[in-house]
């Protein structure tokens, strides 16, 4: 995958993500009683990540940085079409637990592909730009995000970020091999 392809793709999914965020941390806080529920959630999540970035590290270099971020694209796709479903906080834990290790496939990925494709005499400036465009991308996606929520209801608000996903995916897969 070049780097334009990954740019792009990448551009997609943090928008993506957080365009979500916002609106799912008010999803978890409905369905919890307590705030250290809350805690035990965004615990999880990040412990899963922990412990499975190793794990996902030695994934990526045997399957490759493309494969790796469809598992996390269609991961996540099937993710969001669950979220609204949610009612209990257990049904909560185990979709953090499953975030974390989505999220740890998709940070571990990105490095990775940075890592690969970056001339060492412009890798700060190409890592700049990187985070400038998905940084961009994000916040303008946020942005539009709250006037589009007056008009949707929450619930579909994740569906519609599960299509987003499954563009990203198509985004990958039409990128050369690697």
């Amino acid at each position: 995958m070049n780097f334009r392809k990954f740019l792009t793709a990448q551009s997609i999914l943090i928008t993506a993500g957080s365009v979500v965020f916002p609106f799912y941390l008010l999803l978890i806080k409905n369905v919890g009683e307590s705030y250290s529920q809350f805690g035990w959630a965004y615990g999880l999540f990040t412990l899963s990540a922990a412990f499975t970035y190793p794990i996902i590290g030695r994934f990526g270099d045997k399957f490759g940085d493309k494969r790796m971020l469809l598992m996390y694209t269609w991961g996540m796709a099937a993710v969001m079409l669950i979220i609204p479903l949610l009612i209990h906080v257990w049904q909560v834990y185990i979709i953090q637990i499953v975030m974390g290790i989505l999220g740890a496939v998709h940070k571990n990925t990105e490095k990775a592909f940075l890592a690969r494709d970056i001339d060492k005499s412009i890798a700060g400036k190409r890592i700049g730009s990187y985070h400038l465009n998905v940084s961009i991308w994000s916040g303008l996606g946020i942005i539009l995000t709250g006037y589009l929520i007056d008009f949707l209801t929450i619930a579909s608000l994740f569906y519609l970020i599960s299509f987003v996903y499954i563009l990203a995916s198509f985004v990958i897969l039409k990128a050369p091999k690697e």
